[in-house]
């Protein structure tokens, strides 16, 4: 999140007036993120977020605040776009397509253990589940075509070593791609950006027993297989953030509270490897892109792309057993 887009008072409390949301107390400007304008807000009638999308259009949009909709109708912990006197969900403000939801409570473990993984993993196939019958499709905007487009515009800031790196771990995924198992693998909405600071745990619960509040920030959101979520998440949550190295005992407990929720195939046990390493190139291509393309924000925290870099090279270099972190008794 950043601020791109100044909104003044005025034009928030008329936002929220529209969204019958009460009367505008206080309103920050988010920091964090490289994508969005967000202002944390807060009324006489609760805590929000007010998201400008500065990206997103009119026409991609009600795909993720939909999603985000029916997830919380299914009752999966996210936000829940406010809707005004016609039942709309997408508003406008300053020409540009804006949306209030409720802010969740608590705040992210940017620390977990194998207890907060275990967690987040449990909540994702339960998500993927309620998923299942949402009736709008948009693909992953940041999946394999955008890869395709996009390396070659970072080629010239890299150095020979990282050119290589990059160019043969997208040929590898095109190749993935092709493949009878990839085309077998279980499909629906995906989150596809779930990092730590993307989900919320209560600030009062014991520290062995963490209580998973929500997940956030559903803008990357798209059509695409389970087992790439499933991947984003395991590059975060379980591994060394200092070295991108495997982290065997979270990444356990996130797979096997998952796979009890929903067992894995035999197709995403096979292409886990692989999708570690899909998710690794996408989030190392999309930090190239903005770091070395940025826009302009008043408030803009870049990420350091170097650090996916690592991922990947562990990921090439070490490929994780799928079989050493599930029992075949949540396997199908």
């Amino acid at each position: 999140m950043a601020v791109f887009t100044e909104v003044s008072f005025d034009e928030a409390q008329a936002l929220l007036t529209r969204l019958k949301l009460g009367t505008l107390q206080d309103m920050q400007g988010c920091a964090g993120g490289i994508e969005n304008t967000n202002y944390f807000v807060t009324t006489d009638q609760g805590a929000y977020v007010l998201t400008l999308f500065e990206r997103l259009s009119f026409e991609q949009l009600p795909f993720y605040l939909w999603l985000m909709k029916h997830l919380a109708l299914q009752g999966i912990a996210v936000p829940d776009p406010a809707a005004d006197a016609a039942g709309d969900i997408l508003q406008t403000v300053q020409g540009k397509p804006a949306a209030v939801v409720n802010r969740l409570r608590g705040k992210s473990e940017l620390s977990p253990t194998a207890a907060h993984c275990a967690q987040v993993g449990g909540m994702l196939a339960r998500m993927h589940l309620a998923g299942q019958d949402y009736p709008r499709s948009q693909p992953n905007l940041r999946g394999l075509a955008w890869w395709n487009d996009t390396v070659p515009v970072v080629l010239p800031y890299l150095t020979d070593a990282q050119a290589a790196l990059i160019r043969s771990e997208l040929a590898y995924q095109n190749h993935v791609a092709a493949s009878s198992s990839y085309t077998a693998l279980p499909r629906g909405p995906v989150h596809a950006d779930l990092f730590r600071d993307n989900v919320m745990f209560a600030t009062d619960a014991p520290a062995d027993q963490p209580e998973l509040t929500g997940f956030f920030d559903f803008y990357f959101a798209g059509v695409d297989t389970w087992l790439f979520d499933i991947a984003v998440c395991l590059n975060d949550w379980c591994i060394d953030l200092a070295t991108g190295v495997h982290d065997a005992e979270r990444a356990q407990a996130f797979l096997q509270a998952y796979a009890e929720q929903r067992p894995l195939t035999a197709e995403e046990r096979e292409l886990l490897p692989a999708m570690l390493r899909a998710g690794a190139l996408r989030f190392w291509t999309s930090r190239l892109w903005d770091f070395h393309l940025p826009r302009q924000a008043s408030v803009l925290q870049p990420h350091d792309p170097t650090h996916f870099e690592r991922v990947l090279t562990q990921r090439v270099r070490h490929p994780v057993r799928t079989q050493d972190l599930l029992d075949t008794a949540v396997c199908t």
